[in-house]
């Protein structure tokens, strides 16, 4: 993995989560990030470089070697993204617990909301 390197692991069968994917990649440029769905065989060698849960229930996003989980991680996407949506950045102000309550809500009842895929999307 390259240093300057951003990566985003996400699961691939949430419909949300592959949402999310494209609405990313629309609004960055091309090479900004590198998608990797957490259940291909790239996504869990990439957990296992960083000693982390094969089964995560939550999007991650790797820079630098560092690892940003939940709503960390979402917020940190959201910086790279162009504007307004950038501006969502704004919500780190909130308290981290305050924010990953709200993230785990979300990410416990995404496949109720909004379905799953029958097959996990490959990027």
């Amino acid at each position: 993995m390259k240093q300057d390197q951003k990566i985003i692991l996400f699961d691939g069968v949430c419909k949300l989560c592959n949402f999310s994917v494209d609405f990313i990649v629309k609004r960055t440029s091309a090479s900004e990030f590198k998608m990797i769905s957490l259940q291909s065989y790239e996504g869990q060698k990439i957990l296992n470089q960083f000693g982390l849960q094969q089964e995560i229930n939550s999007v991650l996003l790797i820079q630098n070697d560092q690892v940003y989980v939940e709503s960390d991680a979402v917020l940190e996407i959201c910086k790279h993204l162009r504007a307004p949506w950038n501006w969502l950045r704004a919500f780190k102000i909130l308290p981290k617990n305050f924010r990953d309550i709200l993230y785990r809500w979300i990410a416990n009842n995404r496949y109720k909301w909004f379905g799953k895929r029958k097959t996990c999307r490959v990027i």
